[in-house]
């Protein structure tokens, strides 16, 4: 089936979460948990993420998590991989205990399709003190979309993790995640990465990417998604066309908030002041802009010509001009 096909399947079958001015939403993406091995690609950026979720926590935000959250296709016991993230767990236990805790599955976790596997796996979990089994996530849903709707504008945004119609991420992710369990795993140790994922494939991900604006395009709906692992964020007058990036980056992690109405690209990252001292430091990458500038039902932007004209234009100027250091506004250190 089609990207396109598959993204409207899911638009027709999204879990509908209204919002307004006071809503606070963060998305995080691929995150990719494992059991604490070489082969994790989570365990470099768990103290990032640990800090952020506090951050979400503490500020009121609702976390929704993306898809690809514990990699069961490299390892295959959910068990192992929360027995070596509990502290993480533990912030997702107080999200879901508020009500502020939204979870889809990715092509990396596609078995939390199966109500079944969830309330087996995830409802709850051994003490490793006691060794008794206490609630971790009882009564999670874990959706395959979502669909925004403003309350008062009726402007809707889908929700998904990305792997729609990218068939050996899809249609095929049973066969792909044998391949992941036979040998790629034991190559993601040294950084090498299965030619079937979007993540290191550049012609892979542009012809995602590709087809995701299709789709927007053609039903003048903002998506958000992930699986790329490449963050997006498009002017005010481009296709509404926005991804989280990942949190298995080289010491930073990227995310979206949504605050005030508002959308923004945020990066996570550790960083030492003048005296040496590490901290974990937010910054925003992109935004905030709000999110009435993207509904292409009220407000059309560029033409498909004109927005190709403008990014061939952006990259000539690219290739003339060395890249900076680092892009983005600091807020300064946040502290436990």
């Amino acid at each position: 089936m089609k990207t396109q096909d598959r993204l409207s399947a899911a638009y027709d079958r999204a879990h509908v979460v209204e919002v307004d001015r006071a809503t606070k939403l963060v998305f995080l993406s691929d995150q990719h948990r494992g059991d604490g091995s070489n082969a994790d690609e989570f365990a470099k950026n768990k103290v990032i993420v640990t800090h952020a979720l506090t951050h979400y926590l503490d500020e009121g935000f609702t976390l929704v998590e993306l898809g690809d959250t514990e990699d069961l296709w490299e390892f295959p016991h959910v068990r192992h991989i929360v027995r070596a993230h509990g502290i993480v767990y533990g912030r997702l236990r107080e999200f879901h205990a508020l009500g502020r805790y939204l979870r889809l599955f990715g092509n990396h976790d596609a078995q939390l399709a199966d109500p079944r596997y969830v309330r087996q796996t995830l409802f709850q979990a051994q003490n490793p003190q006691t060794g008794e089994l206490e609630p971790l996530l009882p009564g999670l849903e874990v959706h395959e979309s979502l669909l925004l709707r403003d309350r008062d504008t009726g402007q809707e945004v889908l929700v998904v993790h990305g792997h729609q119609g990218d068939f050996s991420n899809d249609q095929n992710w049973r066969f792909t995640m044998w391949t992941y369990r036979a040998f790629w795993k034991w190559l993601h140790a040294f950084g090498i990465h299965s030619p079937s994922s979007p993540i290191r494939n550049t012609f892979k991900r542009h012809k995602v990417e590709r087809n995701y604006v299709k789709w927007i395009r053609e039903h003048g709906i903002a998506l958000i998604c992930g699986h790329t692992h490449r963050a997006k964020f498009p002017a005010s007058d481009e296709t509404p066309y926005f991804n989280s990036g990942s949190c298995t980056f080289n010491a930073y992690v990227t995310g979206l908030e949504i605050v005030n109405g508002e959308i923004s690209l945020v990066r996570w990252r550790v960083e030492s002041d003048a005296n040496g001292y590490l901290h974990v430091v937010r910054w925003v990458l992109a935004g905030p802009r709000p999110l009435s500038d993207y509904d292409r039902l009220r407000r059309p932007g560029l033409s498909a010509d004109e927005e190709t004209d403008r990014h061939e234009a952006i990259r000539a100027r690219s290739r003339r001009v060395p890249p900076r250091k680092d892009a983005g506004v600091p807020t300064g250190p946040v502290s436990p």
